[in-house]
């Protein structure tokens, strides 16, 4: 079916366009239009502590920082920020500074007057959360929307008469029980919120706007921006777009995930700035969205495709594309993962360690971990012992056909010219190799038990494979679909970045039976990518999941050292959700999305949570992670470490 999208959120779904914004001046910085995508992140010190907190902000600045966004809770940090900017300035730094306000619009409208931007959160900034299910008649919600009018005019007034830019920063997190009542946790409530400060602020005809739609699941972030585009045309505003996935985590998850989800509106030429929350030193979040923004920047190798075709799902929500189920994959299997051992020179068991699998020569038994491989591409490598029953082995078709025909589990792969050499009719399983560049339609329909292994060495990946989805709906063919890409480059991060956002575009759409993914990596690397990957878009749970904010001024306990110690103790709860919180501002409500919280109350004190409802208060930081996972034990969630997870 057609999705019925009647302002679609991009100016093209197969052919990469910027999405069309107005011009915003924050300061000398001029963002959306054509300017160039801007960088920015957020102090993790005090804002009172002037000295600590433009040493930081110079750090930012240096590695490439264009805005510094630094918390003000209370009016004295709001004043103190016109010091910090009169010095900054003073030592040769111009980046812009913007305020971060939650709960206290007389801070917005104290640094309104003495920075450049504030950012607003509509779920706090009028609206007080208690956790409270409110039933409004549309006169009585009227009403509401009247006096969120009166509160929120003011700062305005303030920012039009001192040429001050502002962010409506919408949170998942944070949305106001009322906005819960009216909508509930959705996509659609994250962009009212947003949309009832904009239509404000067009109405005092104010325009220098930055709008943000930021969540920890990459799903509902990425569904909400893009309604958020759709919602702002029907109504003729075109603001430009701050990107970013809210706590994201630390290390290879927290990039991975930050990727998935602004590479996925990246991908269709959306966002103007962007900001990838890692629980890291703020000046270390700059080099990973750089180079996030390079791979976009650097796209030259580019196979055209008509223009104005129409997709067929809806983008914005999730719904699994329909495939046939052969085996393992298709239908409503999780999208499985592959291995490649093609280039080896030897086959050993111990290559199998790198994808998942550890050979006991003791027990002569193998051991799976969560993170095992599903299917082993050997190519015209040969195989002389015995592998798991669990694992596909997969050969090049003439290989397969003279030595591993009649062998259980061992699979071929053909080629449009190898696959008319064989007879297929009495195969269970077999996978078929194509080119997106090529017409493959008629091959396809031949063979409709195929699994179709698709790819592409363009750079215009996300519109070449969303075509190739779109073509196969239209013809409802229904075989299964491996993506494989690969990759040259030999930065480990950058590697990451890529490969996230090319895949994690298609998983959010519910496009992709299963990731190959290749690169001049290692086996340990390339696998743990794709998990890491599947786990980031939803579509394949295979490990713990920390939203984990990535610290600010409010932050109340160090959130890298108590990150590393609840991963430390809890990693091996697959499946779980544990949110790691530095304060109250999301915390309560980024719980929604999470089994377990733990989060910042005041210093040295934390709050324990099951879902969103707290269960333990004001639990001494220095016994907090020992009761955290005694509430996962008292829930029945805990299970013992494994020896071989040890």
């Amino acid at each position: 079916m057609k999705s019925k999208v009647s302002h679609p959120y991009c100016e093209d779904f197969f052919v990469r366009e910027r999405n069309k914004t107005i011009e915003v001046h924050v300061g000398n910085l001029k963002l959306g239009a054509e300017n160039p995508i801007r960088v920015q992140s957020m102090t993790t010190t005090d804002t009172m502590d002037t000295e600590a907190s433009v040493a930081q902000s110079i750090r930012m600045i240096d590695a490439g920082c264009e805005l510094v966004r630094l918390t003000a809770p209370s009016k004295n940090e709001a004043e103190n920020m016109g010091e910090i900017k009169r010095i900054l300035n003073e030592k040769g730094y111009h980046a812009p500074l913007v305020a971060d306000i939650h709960f206290t619009p007389n801070a917005a409208e104290i640094a309104a007057r003495l920075i450049e931007k504030v950012r607003v959160n509509p779920g706090n900034y009028a609206d007080k959360k208690k956790f409270e299910e409110i039933e409004y008649t549309d006169e009585s919600y009227r009403q509401e929307l009247l006096r969120i009018e009166q509160k929120f005019t003011p700062l305005i007034k303030i920012c039009k008469e001192n040429r001050t830019a502002m962010r409506i920063g919408t949170n998942h997190g944070s949305l106001s029980d009322r906005i819960l009542s009216r909508f509930g946790d959705t996509p659609e409530g994250m962009v009212e919120s947003a949309m009832e400060f904009l239509r404000i602020c067009v109405k005092n005809d104010f325009h220098e706007l930055v709008i943000s739609m930021k969540a920890s699941n990459t799903l509902v972030m990425v569904q909400a921006y893009r309604l958020l585009i759709s919602t702002m045309k029907a109504e003729n505003m075109y603001f430009p777009l701050h990107l970013g996935v809210t706590e994201a985590g630390d290390g290879e998850d927290g990039r991975i995930k930050s990727a998935v989800g602004i590479g996925a509106l990246l991908e269709d030429g959306i966002g103007d700035t962007i900001r990838v929350s890692l629980t890291e030193d703020p000046e270390f979040e700059i080099p990973v969205a750089k180079k996030l923004v390079e791979k976009f920047e650097n796209q030259s190798n580019i196979k055209l495709v008509q223009k104005g075709l129409n997709i067929s799902y809806n983008p914005f929500e999730y719904k699994k594309r329909e495939t046939s189920s052969v085996h393992n994959i298709g239908g409503k299997n999780h999208p499985i993962v592959f291995a490649d051992l093609s280039q080896k020179n030897e086959i050993k068991a111990a290559n199998f360690f790198g994808f998942g699998y550890n050979y006991s020569m003791q027990l002569d038994k193998w051991n799976l971990r969560d993170q095992a491989a599903d299917y082993l591409y050997l190519g015209n490598n040969e195989l002389d012992f015995e592998i798991p029953g669990t694992l596909g082995a997969v050969f090049n078709a003439e290989l397969w056909e003279e030595k591993y025909k009649n062998q259980a589990h061992c699979y071929p792969v053909f080629n449009k010219f190898s696959i008319d050499k064989c007879d297929t009719a009495g195969l269970d399983l077999y996978f078929l190799e194509l080119d997106l560049e090529e017409d493959t339609f008629d091959l396809i329909t031949k063979h409709s038990k195929a699994i179709l292994v698709v790819t592409t060495f363009y750079d215009n990946k996300a519109q070449l494979l969303r075509k190739f989805r779109c073509e196969l709906d239209e013809r409802q063919i229904h075989n299964p679909v491996i993506i494989r890409l690969e990759y040259e480059t030999t930065d480990l991060e950058r590697f990451q970045l890529n490969a996230s956002s090319d895949f994690g575009v298609h998983l959010i759409d519910g496009f992709g039976d299963g990731v190959w993914i290749k690169g001049p990596h290692s086996l340990v690397d390339i696998n743990s990518l794709s998990f890491g990957i599947l786990q980031a878009t939803r579509t394949r749970i295979s490990k713990t999941e920390y939203i984990s904010c990535p610290s600010c001024g409010r932050t109340l306990f160090d959130l890298q050292e108590t990150t590393a110690k609840i991963r430390q103790k809890t990693s091996h709860l697959k499946g779980i959700k544990i949110g790691i919180m530095g304060c109250i501002v999301n915390g309560p409500g980024e719980m929604a999305d999470a089994d377990y919280g733990y989060v910042g109350t005041g210093p040295g004190k934390i709050n324990l949570y099951k879902e969103k409802t707290v269960v333990r208060k004001n639990v001494n930081e220095e016994e907090a992670v020992d009761a955290l996972i005694d509430l996962i034990k008292e829930n029945g969630d805990w299970v013992e470490l494994s020896a071989t997870d040890a």
